[in-house]
């Protein structure tokens, strides 16, 4: 079984613009690379995809991107047939 490693988080705050409006959001750093990453597939940019994020939020932004960001590497993982209740499992292919 493998040990899951848990990186020092540490927030970075950036100026966004959401709907127009310049604003700022703090989000640790894996989560602005996740964010990135998302908006790269999707050919859109960080302050448009933020942007459908603040629109269909009902808590604060960053939660919000949080939880954006998890559920859409969820759903790309049950694509895969990557689950979280076997990523300790070892890899039996070859």
């Amino acid at each position: 079984m493998r040990t899951l490693k848990v990186p020092t988080a540490s927030t970075r705050k950036r100026s966004v613009l959401v709907s127009g409006h310049a604003t700022s959001v703090s989000l640790e750093a894996e989560f602005w690379s996740a964010l990135t990453e998302i908006s790269i597939s999707q050919e859109k940019s960080l302050n448009s995809l933020i942007t459908e994020v603040d629109r269909v939020r009902s808590g604060n932004l960053s939660s919000a991107i949080r939880i954006f960001v998890l559920d859409y590497f969820l759903r790309e993982s049950q694509l895969t047939g990557c689950t979280p209740s076997n990523l300790n499992e070892p890899n039996r292919s070859g």
